[in-house]
């Protein structure tokens, strides 16, 4: 009887080995370059390295079953548009650097896009306003390169979150522009539909949902701020970078790593 309990323990032992190394070897290691403007950034925020979207997002993937080592880079930059980030430019190329630093190792490099408020305002940032068809054609520019650069690349890119229709700081939006944002989503699908014939599997929509989530709580949830029209809403607070990097991270993690 004690044989039979030995010989027991050592076929649980071993199956529990082997158990724990198919569990480790279906882990996989992420890297995540951020793409954005000043909302990836994180401005107005006491610590972005913490609180901006790119680190909440990061955080609560790594968190999720089968993450391994997760690493980021935040590449927000505020008041950039889409023509900001054109290949060519520095911005591309500190963009570059950052991948590059990634590439080497294995797992999966993805790059997260969330680019279109300062495409949409009327006047300002460099570009603007930046007509559906050019920003259509600009995310399609930088999104070639990166295939190209990175060949087993992933790339998601999200909708632009709300802004309210008096917004106007430094950069003039108001209702023009807020329309002109929202006329940016189909341009986004018609992207990805087309990267689904010629890069299957390669480019996807990300978050679609923050949008209309920030429209009806940005009272607690984004900054108000003193404009040229009164208090205007734009940037999210801590608890709206919160949200928005959790949102982020849902549909990344949904995409590519969920079961």
């Amino acid at each position: 009887m004690s044989e039979f309990r030995g010989q027991r323990c050592i076929f649980f032992a071993l199956f529990l080995i082997s158990s724990l190394s198919l569990f480790a070897q279906s882990k996989k290691d992420i890297h995540i370059i951020y793409i954005g403007d000043s909302i990836t950034q994180g401005v107005q925020l006491n610590d972005p390295a913490t609180q901006a979207p790119p680190a909440i997002a990061s955080d609560y993937i790594q968190r999720q079953p089968g993450a391994g080592s997760l690493d980021f880079s935040n590449q927000g930059h505020s008041g950039y548009t889409t023509v900001d980030f054109l290949p060519g430019g520095e911005t591309f190329k500190h963009l570059e650097q950052a991948a590059d630093g990634f590439s080497g190792k294995p797992g999966l490099l993805i790059f997260s896009i969330m680019l279109g408020t300062n495409d949409s305002a009327i006047k300002g940032p460099n570009g603007a306003p930046v007509s559906p068809h050019a920003y259509f054609a600009n995310l399609k520019t930088i999104i070639d390169r990166l295939l190209k650069d990175y060949p087993g690349c992933k790339v998601v890119i999200h909708h632009p979150i709300w802004y309210s229709p008096n917004t106007y700081n430094g950069a003039q939006y108001l209702q023009e522009g807020l329309d002109r944002l929202q006329s940016y989503f189909p341009e986004i699908k018609k992207l990805v539909n087309i990267y689904a014939e010629s890069n299957n599997g390669q480019v996807f929509v990300g978050d679609t949902k923050a949008f209309d989530y920030f429209k009806k709580t940005h009272l607690t949830n984004l900054i108000p701020e003193n404009g040229h029209q009164g208090t205007f809403y734009l940037h999210p607070n801590v608890a709206g970078a919160r949200v928005l990097g959790t949102f982020w991270a849902k549909a990344i993690y949904k995409r590519f790593m969920a079961k």
